[in-house]
């Protein structure tokens, strides 16, 4: 079971006007953009665990970065990043399992060999599905990305016994494809007029329990600046 979430204060955004923080003190620190939906899997992940006092949110202003982010800290110079024993660790999907296995709350994969099994091929497939659905944005991207969204719909019937894509059982593979999901539904509503929900009645079902946890909706972004980031990151040239 979660950890009861407690609303948190966030803390300001740093740019490239910004000091850095007292860097390898042996504080964790996990480097984030509030708009980014990668470092917004592993946000959720600390929340969930109830580790907001054992991980410590430093959120960097990707369009104005400060230069110490690059020289001092994440030489790739993306979010998300944690800084935890003395180094630093990037790529959201290996995050959000270092941050299960090495710290303390809920499990966040199942004992159980043949949901296990599905989680690591659904996590795994994720890339790839997500830059299908990037990819739609230069075609028609109702019909291109349908395919995708009919995959996930598919996932969800997998194990049916609960809304999640383990049934039941609240996973990191959830974690993995909520941020998405959330953007692509007010994106394509947006510039296409188009619901993925329709005719996706687990999706509809997924994304309205999402909405229930506490660890994930206080990770969301205003959907305005949603939409302005995506139609600035993938229309702009069309």
């Amino acid at each position: 079971m979660a950890v009861p979430c407690v609303q948190e204060v966030l803390p300001p955004i740093l740019d490239s006007s910004s000091e850095p923080p007292p860097l390898f003190d042996g504080t964790t620190r996990l480097y984030v953009s509030y708009r980014c939906p990668f470092a917004q899997r592993v946000w959720i992940v600390r929340n969930y665990k109830g580790l907001q006092d054992k991980i410590k949110l430093v959120p960097i202003d990707l369009q104005n970065r400060p230069a110490w982010y690059k020289e001092k800290v994440y030489h790739v110079n993306k979010v998300p990043a944690l800084e935890h024993e003395n180094k630093i660790i990037g790529e959201s999907l290996d995050l959000i399992k270092y941050v299960d296995s090495h710290f303390e709350g809920p499990a966040l994969l199942p004992d159980d060999p043949a949901k296990k099994e599905f989680a690591e091929e659904l996590i795994s497939y994720s890339d790839t599905l997500l830059k299908g659905v990037y990819t739609s944005f230069k075609g028609d991207a109702v019909k291109e990305a349908g395919a995708a969204f009919d995959y996930l719909e598919t996932a969800l019937h997998k194990f049916d016994d609960g809304p999640f894509f383990l049934g039941q059982n609240f996973s990191l593979v959830d974690i993995v494809y909520a941020p998405f999901l959330e953007r692509h539904q007010i994106f394509f509503q947006d510039v296409w007029s188009y619901d993925i929900r329709s005719s996706r009645p687990k999706i509809a079902a997924f994304m309205e329990e999402m909405n229930k946890i506490g660890a994930y909706t206080q990770t969301k972004c205003d959907p305005k600046l949603l939409v302005e980031t995506y139609k600035r990151m993938f229309l702009a040239q069309k």
